[in-house]
């Protein structure tokens, strides 16, 4: 058996549960992504008056990179169910998932 069909045999025969932690892994692989995540634990600092979370351009000033860059990050961090995003009027507010972020934390002890 080559290495490549060892790896996908292996893959394959990963669990679904074992599946669902790649996304979440490729998310926080990024350093910029887990700056995100740190952001969002602010509480009080979102420009549109909500306690927790924050918009679009607060996360922009605050991580120093272009809008289309910051909208890139925050769509892999909602597609692993890391982050939670929500449409204000013009505005787009994000918040961490808190019970998916605890969750990924107890998968990954119990599967490393």
């Amino acid at each position: 058996m080559t290495f490549v069909n060892a790896a996908v045999y292996s893959y394959l025969a990963m669990t679904d549960q074992e599946q669902a932690l790649d996304p979440m892994l490729h998310a926080i692989a990024d350093p910029t992504r887990r700056r995100i995540l740190q952001a969002l634990k602010e509480r009080g600092g979102c420009s549109l008056d909500k306690e927790v979370g924050l918009c679009a351009s607060d996360i922009e000033m605050r991580i120093h990179l272009t809008q289309s860059t910051i909208s890139h990050h925050m769509s892999i961090l909602t597609k692993a169910g890391l982050v939670e995003g929500q449409k204000l009027g013009q505005w787009m507010w994000y918040r961490r998932n808190e019970g998916a972020l605890r969750e990924f934390l107890r998968k990954l002890r119990h599967d490393l």
